[in-house]
């Protein structure tokens, strides 16, 4: 066998390399062909949240830590995308009219005049190292479980205090937006959303299988065992501080990947995209799909996001209690998420239908039991 089937094989072998195979033919293949530019783009951005969804599983899965704030590296991936466009676009051609030649227009709106160094490799660098900083603080002093989930919202929502107070940098509320072309090359057009669109299809289908080797060496034992019994893996002579460290981190990178595709594909990045609810969502995401399943954690992604999308068309003054229905009847009623629907599909049942009576009967205690006569 060849070292990339091993890697695509990973922890359950065949079943795994199946369901890679058929979420890459959904993607790559009948999505494209099905859905017109419009819709595809959206599933685009659907997709870049599922990187978000994918590092979750690694980190709060198998690894049994919490972040509610994974928005905090989608939001700097996504403002060091756009920063970067941004200076790449602001030549002193096209800014002419401004009182400073060269700059970004928000720069120049607010007297801004020395340009931040920004380049295609802070995409990667800045949510790492960050990740890295909070990781070392929290986890060197063994903070875990619920305070770590808590600062995580706290540090979220002190970022997007900080991007929306440092509007000659940021953009300020609105973000950073009007981004045309990268290198030279015009992003808005229907030939390159498609191209973006195969780019981060492709980048997401790499990180899971780079997830999934990751799970089925011995990294992937320690991080289960992490989870599970945390004091003998330290008693064990492992640095339970740096395994953590180093799964918030690789969470933390697939995060910015995903926040880095997300503005090029939509073209622009803002603040709302950084804080609190966006993190929880994320959160919600991979609940839905399934926090131990690679692929369930991508179809919870799609499902989730059309699931807004088709309810806010829809139902515009519902859309909010149904989306909340949706993720309330998945966390009862399937507590493995869409993903135990088939990998254990016999006790998912019984698990539903125990749930399902359970409710009958506190609503209707005079209603006959499920299958009864």
């Amino acid at each position: 066998m060849s070292n990339f089937k091993k890697i695509l094989t990973g922890l359950t072998g065949r079943t795994d390399l199946l369901s890679l195979v058929l979420l890459a033919v959904l993607i790559l293949v009948l999505l494209p062909l099905t859905l017109d530019n419009f819709r595809l783009n959206l599933v685009g951005k659907y997709l870049t949240f599922a990187f978000v969804a994918v590092g979750l599983v690694l980190c709060w899965g198998y690894g049994g830590i919490l972040s509610l704030g994974q928005g905090i590296f989608f939001g700097i991936g996504g403002y060091c995308m756009a920063m970067f466009l941004k200076l790449e676009a602001s030549d002193p051609v096209s800014t002419a009219i401004q009182s400073t030649p060269g700059i970004p227009d928000f720069m120049d709106w607010n007297q801004l005049k020395a340009l931040p160094w920004f380049t295609l490799l802070a995409v990667l660098v800045v949510p790492t190292l960050f990740a890295y900083l909070i990781g070392v603080a929290m986890f060197k002093r063994r903070v875990g479980g619920v305070y770590f989930a808590i600062i995580t919202q706290a540090i979220a929502l002190i970022l997007t205090v900080l991007i929306v107070g440092q509007q000659g940098l940021t953009g300020g509320i609105n973000g950073i937006t009007d981004l045309k072309t990268l290198l030279g090359w015009d992003i808005r057009s229907n030939s390159a959303r498609y191209v973006l669109y195969y780019v981060n299809a492709g980048l997401l289908l790499g990180c899971i299988a780079l997830s999934r080797w990751m799970l089925s060496t011995k990294f992937g034992l320690l991080l289960v065992a992490l989870r599970d019994k945390e004091e003998r893996v330290r008693f064990s002579g492992y640095d339970v501080a740096n395994l953590k460290i180093f799964t918030f981190c690789v969470a933390a990178l697939f995060s910015a990947i995903g926040g880095a595709m997300f503005t090029l594909q939509v073209g622009f990045m803002s603040p709302s995209f950084v804080g609190i609810i966006p993190s929880i969502e994320m959160v919600i995401f991979t609940a839905v799909g399934g926090r131990l399943s690679l692929i369930g954690a991508v179809y919870g992604a799609l499902l989730v996001n059309f699931g807004k999308s088709y309810f806010s068309e829809n139902f515009a003054d519902l859309w909010l209690y149904m989306m909340g229905a949706l993720f309330i009847g998945v966390v009862v009623f399937l507590p493995n998420g869409l993903a135990g629907l088939f990998r254990e599909p016999r006790q998912t049942w019984l698990q539903l239908r125990q749930h399902s009576q359970a409710w009958l009967t506190r609503w209707c205690p005079r209603c006959p039991p499920a299958g009864g006569k």
